[in-house]
């Protein structure tokens, strides 16, 4: 599609790189006002937001390597060229999130407060990401008579890059909706954890760049699948504490 949006001598632009830092910027920019509004400050959330990204994109680049090993064995410099695509989202939520859980516990801020207040941006970083995605030419969907022709791929294909940002953008507005007065209670975070996991889920039977690896469903189904359900089990368990708490 359009992989550079500008090139300045041997300065080149990547459009995957350029909606990324846009995710970032834009992300940051709503979650630092709001964080001011809820009592927490503001200069804290960015420094949590630089901790989660750099996790997010090592853990999401690791990820996207291990499964495509044998193309990167052969071209090990690739590597490191993120302006070429290459993420793979559930590799971003487990080492972000780790980051992040390391970040919260030393700086002694609310766990669960934070988490429900930065879900909303996480969605909202993903659908403005997913663009770069289209612009990238990656993240390509299935033949079909009435899609979007890629010139990369000479075809027309389901843009299920569109797919996954009006689904996740969907999901910002929910949880933006649903957000209100449940701070803290881990609610608000476990809904996107199983929304986005989800609407990933859907769409990834229109993607052609994954091989189904079983019961002809691809890796990254199963991994959504158990991120569902992993949510659903906290949601649970959250429940069953509040109602513990109630009765005392």
């Amino acid at each position: 599609m359009f992989p550079i949006i500008f090139q300045i001598g041997p300065i080149r632009v990547y459009s995957y790189g350029l909606m990324l830092a846009l995710a970032v910027v834009v992300g940051t920019f709503l979650l630092v006002r709001h964080a001011k509004r809820v009592g927490l400050d503001g200069e804290r959330m960015m420094d949590l937001v630089f901790w989660v990204v750099l996790g997010g994109v090592i853990g999401s680049r690791l990820f996207f390597v291990l499964l495509n090993l044998p193309y990167f064995l052969q071209s090990p410099v690739e590597i490191v060229m993120l302006q070429k695509g290459g993420l793979a989202w559930q590799g971003g939520v487990i080492l972000g999130g780790l980051s992040g859980w390391f970040f919260l516990k030393k700086n002694k801020l609310p766990l669960w407060k934070v988490l429900d207040l930065v879900a909303p941006y996480l969605a909202l970083g993903q659908a403005i990401g997913r663009i770069g995605c289209l612009l990238n030419g990656c993240c390509f969907g299935r033949p079909v008579s009435w899609g979007l022709y890629f010139p990369v791929h000479q075809a027309r294909l389901h843009p299920t890059q569109m797919y996954l940002t009006g689904g996740f953008l969907a999901v910002f507005f929910v949880l933006r909706r649903y957000q209100e007065g449940r701070l803290g209670t881990g609610r608000v975070f476990v809904l996107y954890i199983f929304l986005a996991s989800a609407w990933r889920f859907i769409v990834e039977f229109f993607r052609a760049d994954h091989y189904h690896f079983f019961l002809g469903l691809s890796v990254f189904q199963w991994m959504s699948l158990g991120f569902m359900m992993m949510a659903g089990l906290v949601a649970w368990r959250r429940t069953r504490q509040a109602q513990g708490h109630g009765r005392g």
